[in-house]
């Protein structure tokens, strides 16, 4: 709607995790060098937690184009399945033909055949799943019991969970201590600071296509950064509304008083202690006529 006004090929505020929009942030990046030198050294469990919008998932999906020929990697983005429906859709990333009609023995005997097959020919088996944390207790433990797969000097499939913390306070239960004990690497994504805030902002902007100084102000990237506790999808979202409210007044630079209408609109939003209810009722009237502007703009054009 605002790409034209601001010069930009295409939203750099999207939620999709695009790994395109990649921002080499140091926690992040901190958190790719430790998932990669472990999977190199052969390490069976890795964990990355991090709260809701912290981007677990893109940085997941970088962790995936990032390892080289020398691995084989299967992806289960949605782990709320039971035991046997996990080792299908483990069998089938890998892969490997199975049938529902088929014995849970025979569903392992042939992924244990596959990852054989890929060692012998010098491949390191990754499964990587997604938001582990909904993940039930009896296919926790059918995970575990996969990684027991292993030759003499090394195991046959290494695993990396990504999670919510509720992931560590899952893991924390006497019954899943088995598990607990097996992940050697752990990691804790945290919410950007102002800097890391600043450069995601200007980083994703340049990446699609914009040129020139920032239109944020100073000013108005300290309020983002304040309302959205530094987390990456909460800057996502007052960002790109923050652009829509510039462009809906006709203005080229986003101000703080774009960014609190904004974050008027936003319910996980933190108004902070001068922003509250009367500013919501003087503001969310004239967000709705900036949306209305937009929309009249949109279809014009």
């Amino acid at each position: 709607m605002y790409r034209q006004h601001f010069g930009l090929k295409e939203s750099p505020f999207r939620l999709t995790p695009d790994t395109a929009f990649y921002y080499a942030y140091p926690d992040h990046q901190e958190a790719l060098n430790v998932l990669n030198v472990a999977l190199r050294m052969g390490e069976g469990f890795l964990k990355v937690t991090g709260e809701v919008g912290t981007g677990k998932t893109l940085l997941c999906r970088r962790l995936l184009n990032s390892l080289d020929d020398g691995f084989s990697t299967a992806y289960i983005p949605n782990p709320c399945l039971t035991p046997a429906s996990l080792r299908h859709a483990l069998a089938e990333e890998l892969g490997v033909k199975s049938y529902r009609n088929m014995s849970q023995e025979q569903v392992v005997g042939l992924i244990n055949e596959r990852l054989i097959e890929q060692v012998q020919a010098g491949q390191k088996v990754v499964v990587v799943l997604d938001e582990a944390q909904a993940m039930p207790d009896k296919t926790l433990e059918a995970l575990r019991l996969l990684t027991n797969l292993e030759t003499e000097k090394s195991k046959l499939l290494h695993v990396v969970l990504f999670g919510q913390p509720e992931l560590d306070a899952r893991l924390a239960q006497p019954h899943l201590r088995q598990l607990r004990q097996r992940i050697t690497f752990s990691y804790h994504l945290h919410p950007m600071s102002e800097e890391g805030v600043v450069g995601y902002i200007d980083h994703r902007l340049r990446v699609s296509g914009y040129n020139g100084p920032t239109p944020f102000t100073r000013r108005a990237v300290k309020k983002l950064y304040r309302t959205s506790r530094g987390i990456p999808r909460l800057v996502n979202v007052l960002a790109h509304k923050s652009l829509l409210s510039a462009f809906g007044q006709g203005k080229r630079i986003v101000e703080p008083r774009h960014v609190a209408m904004a974050v008027a609109d936003t319910e996980d939003a933190n108004a902070g202690p001068f922003t509250g209810w009367r500013l919501w009722f003087g503001l969310a009237g004239t967000l709705t006529s900036i949306f209305s502007i937009s929309a009249a703009l949109l279809l014009r054009g």
